[in-house]
């Protein structure tokens, strides 16, 4: 069943993503009170106000989660435009019957490497899960290494396995809260997400460019004083949160041609299993 997406977004604060709901009602994105998020200045520690956050040139590292979220976004014909010291990003956003369709304009000097993530914390249920093709490759990264079935190799940055179930941890399924908190980075371009009978499928296309589906499942295990729960899938151009982490091929980089064009799809119209 097709079902067509109402979109918010706060172009003043950072282009957030407010609100991504089914024209029945259905809110997909989380949200919470963070009324400091209204006088953030670039540079400044993350303020996590929910939503559909652009993160970039970077998730975690400096600055934390990228520049975008603390800058204010104008506006240009169709398009929102976000000018940084070294890029700018333009975004246009449009409705579709079943969901939405946003499309990215990276302008920066050739050589130009860069993190990007459509940060999604979700409003989803203790029952949803989260549909991704079976093995994909799963970077985990050092704070899982609590609940892992091996130990963790000395100074290593991440470790890898297959999906559903990397190193033995199972990550498909939200479930309820357990005091964990756990990233990941799946080599996918397009996932589902089932909660009951809805569904909400998310794919990207970035031709020559790495792309993946982040994964920021926290059940009350983060931050360390007054836990919460936030879940987040995310559409990811590069292989890791941090882009100091980064190797040769774990990032975007920008081609003489000056630009990188990636396309992010939201869909009510999810055909997997």
């Amino acid at each position: 069943m097709t079902v067509p997406l109402d979109i918010v977004i706060d172009r003043a604060h950072g282009g957030r993503w407010t609100s991504l709901r089914t024209t029945a009602g259905r809110e997909w994105l989380w949200r919470r009170e963070a009324p400091e998020r209204d006088n953030v200045s670039p540079g400044d520690t993350f303020v996590d106000a929910g939503g559909l956050e652009e993160c970039i040139p970077t998730v975690r590292g400096a600055p934390d989660h990228g520049d975008a979220w603390s800058r204010p976004w104008t506006r240009a014909g169709v398009a929102d435009i976000l000018h940084c010291d070294r890029f700018t990003l333009a975004r246009t956003v449009r409705a579709t019957t079943d969901g939405a369709v946003a499309d990215y304009v990276l302008t920066a000097d050739a050589g130009f490497r860069f993190v990007w993530a459509a940060h999604a914390l979700l409003d989803l249920s203790d029952g949803a899960d989260l549909h991704i093709r079976d093995g994909a490759r799963t970077r985990l990264f050092p704070e899982a290494a609590p609940l892992l079935d091996r130990a963790w190799p000395t100074g290593a940055p991440w470790v890898e396995g297959g999906w559903p179930t990397p190193c033995g941890l199972r990550l498909d399924r939200f479930g309820p809260d357990d005091g964990t908190a756990v990233g990941a980075v799946v080599d996918a371009s397009h996932c589902c997400v089932h909660d009951q009978d809805d569904r909400l499928a998310l794919a990207l296309e970035a031709d020559g460019q790495p792309s993946s589906i982040a994964l920021w499942r926290n059940l009350g295990g983060f931050p360390a004083q007054h836990p919460y729960r936030s879940t987040g899938v995310e559409p990811m151009l590069g292989r890791v949160f941090d882009l100091a982490e980064a190797g040769p091929d774990d990032a975007a980089r920008v081609p003489a041609s000056g630009e990188v064009r990636w396309r992010l799809t939201l869909t009510t119209n999810c055909r997997c299993a």
